[in-house]
């Protein structure tokens, strides 16, 4: 027993939002403790909150429970290994790596400045959509379309900022960039996730969103390990040492990952049951 399906949905969208909020609040928590966006560690804290989710989709697994949908007042359902074969590993390898890629610049983004990252990836379904249209041959229906013009006149207007008496555009151009970035690999996820799962027998392999997102974080972890020890490689011996003295970064990192592992999967069952834009 438990809170109806159109119940429980509303508490999905609500825990969606609420745990994006914390995430954000995690995320800077933990950039701060680095030193901030010029301390060059982003990339690493970045991964490590990935490797915070493969953790937890491990755990998942092991204890063959997946509590999500307490979330909305519903039973947990069974979540074990699934049965996916090294074929659909590998067909999974482009969602995982979009993960990271959207993960990451993600992390960039906000770290360059988290309000203005936060106003650039509220555009991301204007890029869905683009992507869809373009690179999948899927536009979007005449109601959709019909919303972007609203989701571009909103961003417009939350980047207005008052400057000597005037309102005009003002950005941070890290965030512009990376927060663009996140926006079409999170595009590109979404849409080769899309079509991973219409292969009915992978579907079945994989038994459930549950474990098709949890193998998706596990792959985005390892994509963006070499990248870390390219990029930041020469700063590890130093976040080994802030990780094991900091108090502020390992409750940050562990709870910023948990937290974007949880809203996300709350974000993939709201939209597969929605459809939304």
């Amino acid at each position: 027993m438990g809170a109806s399906d159109k119940v429980a949905l509303l508490f999905f969208f609500f825990w969606w939002y609420a745990g994006n909020t914390k995430y954000n609040e995690y995320n800077k928590g933990a950039l701060d403790a680095v030193g901030g966006k010029t301390a060059g560690m982003t990339m690493t804290v970045s991964t490590m909150q990935l490797g915070v989710c493969a953790v937890y989709a491990l755990l998942l697994w092991i204890i063959g429970l997946n509590p999500v949908k307490l979330c909305g007042f519903q039973a947990p359902d069974k979540q074990s290994v699934p049965k996916s074969t090294t074929s659909d590993i590998v067909k999974t390898l482009p969602v995982g790596f979009c993960a990271a890629a959207a993960h990451s610049s993600s992390v960039f983004a906000l770290g360059g400045d988290p309000l203005f990252g936060q106003i650039v990836k509220a555009g991301e379904p204007v890029v869905s959509a683009l992507v869809n249209t373009v690179f999948y041959g899927k536009p979007p229906s005449a109601l959709k379309a019909l919303c972007l013009p609203v989701i571009v006149g909103g961003v417009a207007f939350a980047s207005l900022k008052k400057i000597d008496g005037a309102y005009a555009l003002k950005f941070d151009m890290t965030a512009l960039q990376f927060g663009m970035l996140a926006n079409c690999f999170a595009a590109f996820k979404g849409s080769e996730s899309k079509k991973l799962m219409v292969d009915k027998d992978i579907k079945k392999r994989y038994g459930g969103v549950g474990n098709q997102y949890a193998v998706t974080e596990i792959i985005a972890f390892l994509v963006s390990l070499p990248v870390m020890y390219a990029v930041e490689g020469d700063k590890l011996p130093e976040f080994l040492e802030l990780l094991k003295t900091s108090y502020d970064l390992q409750f940050n990192l562990v709870m910023s990952g948990l937290m974007f592992y949880i809203y996300n999967e709350l974000a993939t069952m709201t939209v597969k049951a929605t459809g939304a834009v």
